[in-house]
């Protein structure tokens, strides 16, 4: 399945009908009076946001969203029928933008949570509605009003509990197939893993939170460079932060300088991230070289103020202690604790995807 999440649409809200000028002119019924009926009002754009969703593919495929204009009124007192409500599930964690201001318009957070992102027209009141003793056959009616319309961006920022960060093939996307049921693509080639990956940590009954792998975050992803850009919205959902480093095979690179790295561009993107309650844990302890390192590495990372877990995915050795972890930094971290989310328009500072949202194929390094 392809994972989108950024899409722009218009969504036209329904006109509301024309009230009517009409008079009785039954047969035994004179001077019947006026009889021309109210038009009806036009169906809104409802946003509703819904768990069964993942991602904003079926949007990117349509142009516009567009509600039931309703019906003119009638003689005869008869009032015109409001138009269909036009309902639009998308996944929680959705955030609804005015296109043209960058407004934010709705953040749709919750499961079954619905707001209306365009108003339908009112429908126009029918000559009925303008009787009085001194006008008793009115002339007049109201044109029905026209429903709002706009071209809103809808971004999808994951709600996952558990953002794990880190520069490519430091072992997340290992870490979440090892603590849950996801299946990601895995391979030691940087940029393997193209979107996020989400995953169910279980514990015990009643004691599960859900992980998320942010891909392509790297040095310079606050300015666009990797994937860093296009997912680090993701981790502004996060309750907190594991931060997963360990020793590269490239000689030139130093765990505590990479930790660094990230945090300096998470800071770049939103001030609050860098401050965001955060575990550091260094993986593939199974390698001899990292387990040689680790003692250097604890002491750069605590002399920063960070305790250092550690953990092997591959032979599970401190998986348990790390998901213990987590689920006491969640405890004391809830969701209503965070802040908000920094909202920005996003126009010309996409480096990847077309303006439909679907994504590109990364350039090469």
């Amino acid at each position: 399945m392809q994972f989108v999440d950024e899409v722009e649409i218009d969504v036209i809200a329904g006109n509301g009908g024309h009230g009517c000028i009409a008079f009785r002119r039954e047969k035994y019924r004179p001077l019947g009076g006026p009889a021309g009926g109210d038009g009806g009002a036009g169906g809104d754009v409802i946003f509703h946001a819904h768990d069964r969703l993942s991602t904003l593919l079926d949007l990117g495929w349509r142009r516009k969203v567009k509600a039931e204009s309703g019906e003119n009124g009638r003689g005869k007192d008869q009032y015109g029928k409001a138009g269909r409500d036009e309902i639009v599930q998308v996944p929680v964690g959705t955030q609804v933008y005015d296109a043209e201001t960058g407004e934010l318009i709705a953040d749709l957070d919750e499961h079954d949570k619905k707001v209306v992102i365009a108003k339908g027209g009112r429908g126009g009141r029918g000559n009925i509605r303008f009787a009085t003793p001194y006008d008793k056959a009115p002339q007049r009616a109201e044109d029905g009003e026209p429903g709002e319309k706009k071209l809103v961006r809808l971004e999808l920022k994951l709600l996952a509990d558990v953002g794990v960060v880190g520069f490519p093939n430091v072992g997340k996307s290992t870490l979440i197939a090892s603590v849950s049921r996801a299946r990601p693509k895995i391979a030691d080639y940087p940029f393997t893993t193209l979107v996020p990956n989400l995953g169910v940590a279980t514990l015990g009954p009643d004691r599960s939170f859900v992980l998320a792998d942010i891909p392509g975050i790297i040095e310079g992803a606050a300015e666009g460079a990797g994937l860093g850009l296009r997912f680090l919205r993701h981790v502004e959902r996060n309750r907190v932060l594991l931060h997963v480093i360990t020793v590269d095979p490239d000689p030139e690179r130093d765990p505590v300088e990479d930790f660094d790295k990230l945090q300096e561009e998470l800071a770049k993107f939103s001030p609050t991230l860098a401050e965001r309650p955060m575990l550091v844990a260094v993986s593939k302890t199974d390698l001899p070289e990292v387990q040689e390192a680790l003692p250097t590495i604890r002491e750069g990372l605590e002399a920063r103020g960070h305790e250092v877990l550690a953990f092997s995915a591959a032979t599970g050795d401190g998986l348990d202690a790390l998901l213990l972890a987590l689920e006491r930094l969640l405890k004391a971290n809830p969701r209503e604790n965070l802040p908000p989310p920094v909202t920005r328009p996003t126009a010309e500072d996409r480096p990847h995807g077309d303006a439909k949202g679907f994504p590109e194929e990364p350039p090469p390094e």
